[in-house]
């Protein structure tokens, strides 16, 4: 006997991490992920230690820790949040919940692959959305609505490309939808972003029945591997998400760790500082040897790469695996001429700037 999954199941292409190493390479520099450059805070690391003593417990099945935790520090009803094992997660729950097969989902050409793995995974149809150099297009967006459409997921800043959307751009796509379709903002950057005209979306969350906002505590707060995320959701979806979430999906540890990061304005404070100086100094001498180099609000920079023999993308991955430097080939993702680099720790920067520059000047 065999066993059909159903439809859309089969047409996913699984999802791959970046690359944590390298053959014949014993201590490879990763920067294909983007992890926190700093790490996460001692506060986070003791909260996590001490909560060995508890190993043996479940958790608390709603994550009210640190559900109250993320409400204190964004000034939210914690009754509107929902945790998860990650933001992923939470982006995959709002599919599993809302999407009948055939209904359609939109996210933009260059967005995060997550979204039409969880559209296919419940035999929704993705739709993908020319960018405009490679930032979400509204106009475009716009365009491809149609009455099956259920879902619009807008990552903003958007990875890989770390371009983003003001926020007048995001109500006036929110404003073109109908109130069937739910809006969801995944602003797993949101922390790095200093633009005066940016907006994570907690207002327009608040404000609407159709517009949930995620975050991430994979990103600004360094910890990817806890798998900690949350949702700050309309009271009808966080009752939704509360219905079919796995039980206990958040762990002791990582709920402590999380709620003791929110609480280190400092290590926060030093991570951005460390992003910022950082970022402008790699987009400077990324392209002073003749890289292209959008601007990026993120902790990570999209390098596009020549056609030209000797200079490509798939050359100059090679070239850095060779020097022990991983960075994020996104051709999945449509970009083919690219690579990812995330902003690491000083070191490893001034090492990925060197390695660069003698790629570039190889004749």
């Amino acid at each position: 006997m065999s066993f059909a999954p159903k439809p859309g199941v089969l047409d996913i292409a699984p999802y791959v991490g970046g690359r944590a190493s390298i053959p014949g390479v014993t201590a490879p520099i990763k920067l294909s992920s983007n992890e926190g450059a700093l790490g996460p805070s001692p506060k986070a690391m003791a909260a996590y230690a001490a909560a060995a003593a508890d190993a043996s417990l479940y958790p608390e099945g709603s994550a009210e820790l640190l559900r109250a935790a993320v409400g204190e520090a964004f000034g939210l009803d914690p009754a509107r949040i929902v945790c998860g094992n990650g933001s992923d997660e939470l982006l995959t729950l709002l599919a599993n919940a809302y999407l009948r097969p055939g209904d359609e989902v939109l996210f933009s050409a260059h967005a995060f692959l997550v979204y039409r793995i969880a559209t296919l995974a419940n035999s929704g149809v993705p739709v993908s959305v020319p960018e405009k150099n490679r930032t979400v297009d509204v106009d475009a967006m716009l365009a491809a609505v149609t009455p099956k459409t259920k879902l619009v997921y807008l990552a903003n800043p958007n990875n890989p490309t770390g371009t983003y959307l003001p926020f007048d751009e995001v109500k006036r796509l929110h404003a073109g939808l109908r109130p069937g379709t739910l809006l969801v903002l995944d602003a797993a950057y949101a922390e790095f972003v200093r633009a005066n005209d940016y907006d994570a979306g907690i207002a327009l969350a608040l404000d609407h029945d159709n517009v949930v906002m995620t975050r991430t505590f994979s990103k600004i707060y360094g910890l990817a591997g806890l798998r900690i995320g949350w949702a700050l959701v309309p009271p009808a979806v966080a009752d939704v998400l509360n219905r079919i979430r796995m039980p206990f999906n958040v762990s002791i540890p990582a709920q402590r760790a999380g709620a003791a990061a929110l609480s280190d304005h400092d290590h926060v404070a030093a991570a951005v500082a460390h992003n910022t100086l950082w970022r402008d100094k790699l987009t400077t001498a990324i392209r002073g040897i003749g890289l292209k180099v959008d601007d990026s609000v993120c902790n990570f920079l999209l390098i596009r790469f020549p056609h030209e023999p000797g200079k490509t993308a798939v050359e100059a991955d090679r070239y850095l695996c060779e020097c022990g430097l991983i960075l994020r080939g996104v051709a999945s993702y449509g970009l083919p001429d690219c690579l990812r680099l995330t902003i690491g720790p000083a070191d490893a920067n001034q090492k990925v700037m060197t390695a660069l520059a003698e790629f570039m000047a190889r004749k």
